[in-house]
């Protein structure tokens, strides 16, 4: 199934279609992919926001793009890493059966599943700036990524 129908799939049942996706087999370089693809997602979803910061202070917007790729691209997906493998360790403490490949794409899914709303939050936040629209959204982002996330982790430690 392609990844657009995956992600909207997963706004209706995100357990459901982490479970599809384990049943496709541990493929190491899908859930990268996946990683790699809700980061650079996540880092466009900035930009308009840089763009605003600085063309407000006046500063260089090169910079503030490097300094969100250099954190996004390279630093955040190692820091993904080492969340995924707490929150497996953490599924074990309650008796979770799955594996450390579970957790992390139950992880990596819902950062690219959520990605919409990302883009979303990063439009408002580059052309209306700080208010309770950015809030709202910010908040809607959230409770989506955790919902998508706790379900595929639920998903991924429970057996079949």
């Amino acid at each position: 199934m392609a990844v657009t129908r995956n992600i909207r799939a997963t706004y209706r049942n995100p357990g459901k279609t982490l479970r599809g996706l384990l049943a496709l087999g541990q493929r190491e370089d899908r859930a990268l992919a996946y990683l790699m693809a809700g980061c650079v997602v996540v880092f466009i979803a900035q930009m308009p926001r840089l763009a605003r910061e600085a063309h407000l202070r006046d500063q260089d917007l090169n910079m503030l793009l490097g300094g969100s790729l250099m954190a996004w691209v390279f630093i955040a997906p190692l820091l993904l890493y080492c969340v995924a493998a707490l929150s497996h360790l953490a599924a074990k403490l309650l008796r979770g059966q799955g594996s450390y490949y579970g957790a992390r794409l139950a992880l990596f899914w819902a950062l690219l599943a959520s990605s919409p709303v990302m883009l979303l939050n990063g439009l408002i936040a580059g052309f209306i700036g700080p208010g309770l629209e950015l809030q709202v959204i910010g908040l809607v982002w959230f409770l989506l990524f955790m919902w998508f996330w706790v379900s595929g982790l639920i998903a991924a430690e429970r057996p079949i």
